[in-house]
């Protein structure tokens, strides 16, 4: 039995992460359902979401929409408290460097996007929702890997812009403080659904919700802060499978 929550998983926040794993296990064993000690990490995603003894772990929304839906049970989301956002909902934030010329969106039709992955709803498919509002499309990009990489690539000239979930964005402004420095925010997203968090197909949705639930309902609100989640909330698989998904770029497209 597995259990991971690696979205926001950094190693400055690995103590915090713990205390929440904590939590959740012991309101899991209280009703019957045993728990791993720890958490797992240092592997590949998708091997931890599709592992058929995967108790609970975090996704993101394009890959439970793509690839997960139907494939595995839907626990919830952790809500962020975001000022004029859903309950359960989050955005993501177009970060450029502060001393960029540029002010409006639509002069960044030739810039490098810098992004996480194709696979992910608040790096790519947000960057591309804001962009498409804004009349351009990207078609330069610098593939990071991560958000933290994303942020220090602008920040360090080796791409212009990109969009970095709100909760990561915090911890960038928190832990990498020279980096937030020298970025400015020029837009954000539209609300969608966050993270959802999953188990694998068979296992009880209910008691584990239930657990989640209990958990950060009791969770210190120090910790809670820390962490931005403020409540738990439970919403339909529709919620994150009408997000519309754009299209990947075509190597037919000359870039801009």
């Amino acid at each position: 039995m597995i259990a991971a929550l690696p979205m926001y998983d950094w190693p400055e926040e690995r103590e915090a992460v713990d205390a929440l794993w904590r939590a959740i296990a012991e309101a899991l064993r209280a009703r019957g359902i045993a728990a791993p000690q720890g958490l797992t990490r240092g592997r590949n995603l998708w091997e931890i979401w599709e592992d058929g003894r995967l108790l609970l772990a975090q996704t993101c929304g394009l890959p439970y929409r793509q690839r997960l839906h139907g494939r595995v049970g839907l626990v919830g989301v952790f809500d962020h408290a975001l000022p004029g956002t859903p309950p359960g909902h989050y955005y993501s934030v177009m970060v450029a460097r502060a001393d960029d010329p540029r002010e409006r969106l639509a002069e960044f039709a030739s810039a490098t996007l810098a992004f996480n992955g194709f696979d992910s709803q608040s790096g790519w498919v947000a960057a591309h929702e804001v962009a498409s509002a804004a009349g351009i499309r990207f078609r330069r990009f610098h593939h990071s890997g991560a958000h933290r990489a994303s942020a220090t690539a602008v920040a360090e000239r080796e791409a212009d812009i990109a969009a970095i979930d709100v909760v990561t964005w915090r911890l960038v402004e928190r832990h990498l403080p020279q980096v937030a420095a020298r970025l400015r925010v020029i837009a954000r997203s539209a609300p969608t659904p966050a993270l959802p968090l999953i188990t694998a197909p068979g296992r009880p949705v209910e008691p584990i919700s239930q657990a989640v639930a209990e958990a950060v309902e009791r969770l210190e609100p120090g910790l809670g802060e820390r962490l931005s989640i403020a409540g738990f909330t439970r919403l339909p698989a529709s919620a994150w499978l009408a997000v519309p998904t754009p299209p990947l770029p075509s190597q037919a497209e000359a870039a801009a």
